[in-house]
């Protein structure tokens, strides 16, 4: 795996995480914060720290933002600082820029301005959290689009020695496996045949409608 570098901006929970996380898998991260505790925390957990104010213009041009390969924009409670440290990325030729936003105009704010993808959190942990009640077997959900999704779900003892074949699910809710992870995730079988076998532990990967998806029958 080539290594990336990594500037995380704004270093509350979601932003530690996300550069501690970087970092334990290989890549050079450098954390900016205006807090100098926080940055003296960072300075042993991560390639560098620095403590800068990421709304000053000064500030960012004394790096080469240029040469990070993403930038994650993780301000949390200061909207205008976020907004205003977004467009200096973009204007400095930032090649890939991930916001955090608090609200749902502070996002659209930041996706007028030009950031590349923005995430909202607690809203994605407050849905993660309310599937994984309602329906356990389901692990993680992306969204394609208003209609599509892909899930990956723990595949239920009724399945456990099965072929694809014999589940039929595809006929049944218009749902495709398009792979299959066992081993704890260490092996993955990509586009299985119909005559492979659910085995204990397996993780399926689906993709469907969403009101498919979502129905307890499948799983």
């Amino acid at each position: 795996m080539k290594t990336k570098n990594f500037l995380v901006i704004g270093a509350g929970r979601f932003g530690a995480s996300v550069a501690r996380n970087l970092y334990r898998l290989g890549h050079d991260v450098m954390v900016m914060d205006n807090n100098e505790e926080i940055v003296q925390l960072f300075s042993e957990e991560v390639t560098s720290a620095v403590r800068a104010d990421a709304s000053s213009e000064p500030c960012l041009k004394a790096l080469d933002i240029k040469d990070f390969d993403t930038v994650v924009l993780a301000i949390g409670d200061d909207i205008q600082a976020s907004i205003m440290a977004a467009i200096l990325l973009i204007e400095m030729g930032a090649k890939n820029i991930v916001a955090k936003a608090r609200t749902e105009l502070h996002g659209k704010v930041l996706d007028k301005v030009g950031v590349n993808q923005v995430v909202f959190p607690e809203r994605d942990m407050g849905q993660k959290l309310a599937r994984s009640l309602i329906a356990p077997t389901i692990i993680d959900m992306i969204e394609l689009s208003d209609d599509y999704s892909v899930v990956e779900v723990s595949a239920p003892d009724e399945m456990v020695g099965k072929s694809l074949k014999d589940l039929n699910l595809r006929a049944r809710y218009g749902i495709s496996i398009i792979a299959l992870r066992r081993n704890g995730g260490h092996k993955t079988i990509i586009s299985p045949v119909a005559e492979d076998l659910i085995q204990k532990e397996d993780i399926l990967v689906a993709i469907g409608e969403n009101k498919q998806l979502k129905k307890k029958e499948w799983v």
